[in-house]
This record gives structure tokens, C-alpha cells and sequence, in this order.
């Protein structure tokens, strides 16, 4: 086979966007669309920039470049290893993975067990061996993703998101409000940054290999076409998360009449059980079971491919099995603290991976120059380590300098640190290139 048919398009679309939709990509947008309310549409597209464009781009960067190390290696051999480790340590055992199993026993099962049973540590144990079992087993097999998602999973995600989204139409919940502070003064901005929270343009560096890969399985090994149907399957699987991101942002938007709420998992099951009612609240653990189980996969998948071939000691199953038993340990930590880490850690990762995401798209037009590459990098990883740094550890006491930065208020100080590099950068490999030319 030397090509890939339409409906295999479509499910690879499919595959890709469960292994991007995860508890997370429900909660965000759903909260977002009631904390700004009237100002709604600025927030989404200031959302769907950050948690959809920047994923498509990135497996836009990683069809070009091959791979997530060829894209590194540009910047510098060492950050080729530290930045796509941090990346998949990240993505998968420290954070995102337990985080998926979290949320899955807080919206899937807590709701339906009694109280006494819930505040017992001993029933996330037991709920997270089991759900992550089903994660591994399911891992073992990486060649039969697009079956078992493309045909299954996905499409009832979909449907059920349709059949809530359609409740919705017919029975408003009410009108949208004035927005929350945050989202008052710069409500695309502040989208824009929400999107990092997903997670998603990490894990689309990551995503490449297993796309490729289920590619290759398909019997394609040109390495044009592969690029191209990595494209295809990415603006398709963007397609699907813009159109749920405003649907979510919508319904959260609208339940502004129905109470109180302090996070996404709120806002949806007060929306759920005021369409539904009881059964919602069914519908709603079934939904977030799916999502998590389906982002679960996909990253167990990924992160042992990586590893599998980065540190060979191990190969590829046993690396599943290492990585999900970590994912068990860290996931009984409990929901509220695994967000407390991620949160700065996203902040350091997130602008650097957008500068490489952006570098490698651009590459043709810089020549392949090395140095701007290096410098680009640099001077956005050092900014992000400060603004890390002084978030986290010193409650804000270099504002006063990090503030003097354009569009820092916003969550993009890093970017005018990125535009020096970059010239800086191009400076260097212009005097180089005329250095090469006067020695010849």
C-alpha cells in the first residue's frame, strides 16, 4: 500500500484527537466560557490559538523534521536531550498521565460511591490500579490505536458531546453575564494563556512519533506522504477540538444562572444535571472516563517509544509497564497537588516549546541556520526560568523588572526575548557565513 484512503484519513484524524482530548481539554474551556461570559468569544479564540493552533502546528513542525530529536538537535546536542526528557517526563508519568487518572476517579466514580468510602485513601488505590491496568493493557498493542480509537472511542465522545450540545439548544439555561476580573481587562490574552493548561502543543511534539509510526504500519514509508497525512490527521484532529472548545465554551457561558462554581468539573455537572438530571451525572463520569482513558493511552504509548529509544535498558513494554506503575504512585497524591506542580513547570516548557514549534515551521525560510536557533532558545529559556522562579518561589518580587517586558501582563513576556535571540542569532550566522566566505 502506498497511500492511505479517505476513511483511514478520517480515523487517524480520530485517533489523533483522542490522544489530544483529555479530562482537561473538558474542564478548561467549560471554566473559561463562565468566568468571561459576555466577552466569551475574544476567550475562545484566544483559547483555540493556544490549545488547538499551537498543537497542529507543532505536528505540522514534527511531520517536517522527522522527529521531536532532529527538531532539538537544531538548538544543541545537550538540549536535545534535557528539553525532550523534561517534555515526556511531563506529559506522562509526573503529571499528565496521573492527572487523567485522577480526574477519572473524581468525575467517574467519586460521585457515585458514599462519602465514608470516598475520603478513604484506599479507594484511589484500588481505582487507579484498575483504571491504569486498562491503560497498560490496552498500551501493549500501539499498532491497534487507530481500531480502537478511530472506531470506538472517539465516536461515542462525539455523540455524547452532540446529544449534550443539542439539550443545550433546547432547553437555554440561561444568558451570559459580565465577566470575571481576569477576563475583563485583556479576555484574549488571557484564553490564550488558559490553552497552555491543556497541554496539548507539548504533547504534539510528542504525539509525531506515534503518528508516524501508526503511519508506517499502513504500509507507507515515503517520507513526503507521511508528512503530508501527519498534516492532514492534525488539521482534522484540530478541527474536532475547535468545534468542542466552543460548544464547551458555550455551555459554560450559559450556566452562569445555575450557581456558583470554582473549576470546570463544576460548572459541567451543574450543566449536566440541569439538561439531564441524574442520569447527566452519568453521562458526565462516562464522558470523562472515556477522555481520560483514550489521553492515557496515547501519552503511555508515546512516552515508551520514547524511552524505549532513548534509554534502551528497557524495551518498549517494559517501559509501559515502569511508567504506568510511577503514573499509580503519583496519581494517589491526589488531584490538587499534581496541578499545584504543573502549573509553574507548564510556564518554563510551554514558551520554549512554541519557539521550536515556530522555528521548525520557519526553517526554509532561516536557512537552517544553527545559531538562531541556539540564541532564540536561549534567551526565551532564560526569561521563562525567571518568570518560573519568581512566581513560584518569590511570590512576585521581580515584577517591578519582568513587568518592564511588552505584553508580560498578558502571559507572552517571553516573546520579545525570543525576537532579540532571533536577530541576534541571524547577526551571528550572517558574520559566520561571510567569516566561511573570505577563508574559501
Amino acid at each position: 500500500m502506498n497511500h492511505l484512503s479517505k476513511k483511514e484519513l478520517i480515523l487517524l484524524s480520530f485517533m489523533l484527537f483522542s490522544m489530544f482530548f483529555g479530562a482537561g481539554n473538558l474542564i478548561f474551556p467549560a471554566f473559561l466560557g463562565r468566568s468571561s461570559g459576555s466577552e466569551i468569544t475574544a476567550s475562545v479564540v484566544g483559547f483555540i490559538i493556544s490549545a488547538v493552533g499551537l498543537p497542529i502546528l507543532g505536528v505540522m513542525a514534527i511531520a517536517k523534521t522527522g522527529n521531536l530529536d532532529t527538531l532539538s538537535r537544531r538548538v544543541h546536542p545537550l538540549f536535545a536531550f534535557i528539553f525532550p526528557f523534561a517534555i515526556y517526563v511531563s506529559i506522562g508519568p509526573a503529571l499528565a498521565i496521573p492527572r487523567a487518572g485522577t480526574i477519572a476517579y473524581e468525575m467517574g466514580m467519586k460521585p457515585f460511591i458514599s462519602e465514608t468510602l470516598a475520603t478513604k485513601p484506599v479507594t484511589l488505590i484500588v481505582y487507579t490500579i484498575i483504571f491504569f491496568s486498562l491503560v497498560l493493557w490496552l498500551s501493549l498493542s500501539p499498532s491497534k490505536l487507530v481500531d480502537r480509537f478511530g472506531k470506538l472511542l472517539t465516536p461515542t465522545l462525539l455523540c455524547l458531546i452532540a446529544i449534550i450540545f443539542v439539550k443545550s439548544l433546547l432547553t437555554p439555561m440561561g444568558s451570559f453575564i459580565a465577566p470575571s476580573n481576569a477576563y475583563r481587562s485583556h479576555p484574549f490574552f488571557k484564553g490564550f494563556s488558559d490553552g497552555y493548561l491543556t497541554m496539548d502543543a507539548l504533547a504534539s511534539l510528542a504525539f509525531g512519533i506515534v503518528v508516524a509510526t501508526t503511519i508506517r504500519v499502513k504500509g507507507i514509508t515515503d517520507s513526503k506522504k507521511m508528512s503530508q497525512y501527519m498534516i492532514i490527521a492534525g488539521l482534522g484532529a484540530g478541527t474536532l477540538l475547535a468545534t468542542i472548545y466552543c460548544i464547551l465554551g458555550y455551555l459554560g457561558a450559559s450556566s452562569a444562572a445555575l450557581g456558583k462554581a470554582g473549576n470546570g468539573a463544576e460548572v459541567l455537572t451543574m450543566v449536566m444535571n440541569a439538561l439531564f438530571g441524574q442520569i447527566g451525572i452519568v453521562m458526565l463520569g462516562i464522558l470523562f472516563t472515556l477522555a481520560c482513558l483514550c489521553v492515557s493511552i496515547g501519552l503511555v504509548i508515546s512516552c515508551s517509544q520514547y524511552f524505549s529509544n532513548a534509554l534502551p535498558v528497557l524495551p518498549y513494554k517494559a517501559w509501559a509497564v515502569v511508567l504506568t506503575i510511577f503514573s499509580v504512585i503519583i496519581a494517589n497524591l491526589g488531584l490538587n497537588q499534581i496541578l499545584a506542580i504543573s502549573v509553574p513547570i507548564l510556564g518554563l516548557l510551554y514558551p520554549i516549546a512554541v519557539v521550536l514549534i515556530v522555528l521548525g515551521l520557519w526553517d526554509h525560510y532561516l536557512n537552517h541556520i544553527p545559531s538562531v536557533y541556539f540564541m532564540s532558545t536561549l534567551f526565551t529559556s532564560i526569561f521563562s526560568l525567571a518568570d518560573t522562579i519568581n512566581k513560584t518561589f518569590l511570590s512576585g518580587a521581580w515584577d517591578s523588572i519582568l513587568g518592564s517586558f511588552p505584553l508580560y501582563a498578558e502571559g507572552i513576556g517571553w516573546l520579545l526575548p525570543c525576537v532579540i535571540g532571533t536577530a541576534l542569532g541571524l547577526c551571528v550566522g550572517k558574520l559566520k557565513s561571510i567569516y566561511k566566505q573570505k577563508l574559501a
